[in-house]
């Protein structure tokens, strides 16, 4: 199988074992940590990092970071791209590729996010019998499925809606573009907004607030975390009715201690021979 048919096939399968159906995928974030327990972070990257996954092969812990950005499909591609990487396990595999060119690692990734995020036979109920004359239809596959314009038109000419020369032109479009004619510019922006926010991994967070609850964890590490400033995490927490556990001393009564016996005798016998002639002893000093 080719790259493109493997990544396909697994971004297929991944949607039937998880139950996903050929429907648009909501906060992908949330799919990743709920299907796969993967631990997923948007984190502050440099302009160009988009994505990385690591695993660690001693526990089998695997964890998948990407950038926060004003381009939410961007992310969103990123996202499935790094999933594809880990249902292949590509960490074990060599992916370097020639110059220039991307390697069959990278190529069946970026097949399983197009895929994954657009699948041919949701694109086919979707549209119909549908005849694709403009970008209007463009825009609202990409509204739809919350895909770049060039993952749309990729995903029109595979399932025979457009022609090359089409998808080459409508490769070229932006999102924004597409956002302000059609008339969906508030959503897009609202989507950058949320794109653009780091978010800490939903499990590692939740251990945090427990720790925090049980009194053993500070406001401080929850703020951290999140990226946000101390006031607003402690009145998130408090809205939301969660606090320290009060801690209470415990004091021993003395007359619950155990009798407890010494024997001192070594003691007095280290006294005598450090006495220089003279005697001591525990109970009556020197004599």
């Amino acid at each position: 199988m080719t790259p493109e048919a493997q990544g396909r096939a697994a971004a297929s399968r991944f949607r039937l074992e998880h139950h996903l159906g050929i429907q648009p995928l909501g906060d992908l974030v949330a799919v990743i940590e709920q299907a796969t327990g993967v631990d997923v972070a948007v984190l502050d990257a440099g302009p160009d990092e988009h994505g990385l996954t690591m695993c660690d092969p001693a526990h089998g812990t695997v964890f998948i970071g990407v950038a926060r950005t004003r381009h939410p499909m961007r992310q969103r591609s990123t996202l499935a791209h790094e999933l594809g990487h880990v249902q292949f396990g590509d960490w074990a595999a060599d992916g370097a590729g020639s110059c220039g060119q991307r390697s069959p690692v990278e190529v069946r990734a970026d097949a399983f996010a197009r895929h994954l995020l657009l699948p041919l036979d949701g694109l086919r109920q979707f549209l119909a019998d549908l005849r694709v004359t403009d970008r209007s239809v463009l825009s609202a596959v990409v509204q739809r499925y919350l895909v770049s314009p060039a993952v749309a038109a990729i995903a029109l000419e595979q399932a025979g809606y457009i022609d090359a020369g089409r998808k080459a032109e409508w490769m070229g479009v932006t999102t924004p573009q597409l956002a302000v004619r059609f008339g969906w510019i508030d959503q897009y922006n609202a989507l950058q907004a949320d794109s653009n926010r780091r978010r800490a991994p939903q499990r590692l967070l939740s251990r945090a607030i427990e720790g925090y609850a049980a009194g053993v964890l500070s406001a401080q590490v929850i703020a951290n975390l999140r990226g946000v400033a101390l006031e607003a995490a402690e009145a998130e927490l408090a809205e939301a009715g969660i606090g320290p556990a009060a801690q209470q001393t415990v004091w021993a009564d003395p007359a619950d201690l155990p009798d407890v016996g010494v024997d001192v005798t070594e003691l007095d016998d280290y006294l005598r021979d450090a006495g220089d002639g003279e005697e001591w002893t525990t109970e009556t000093g020197k004599q």
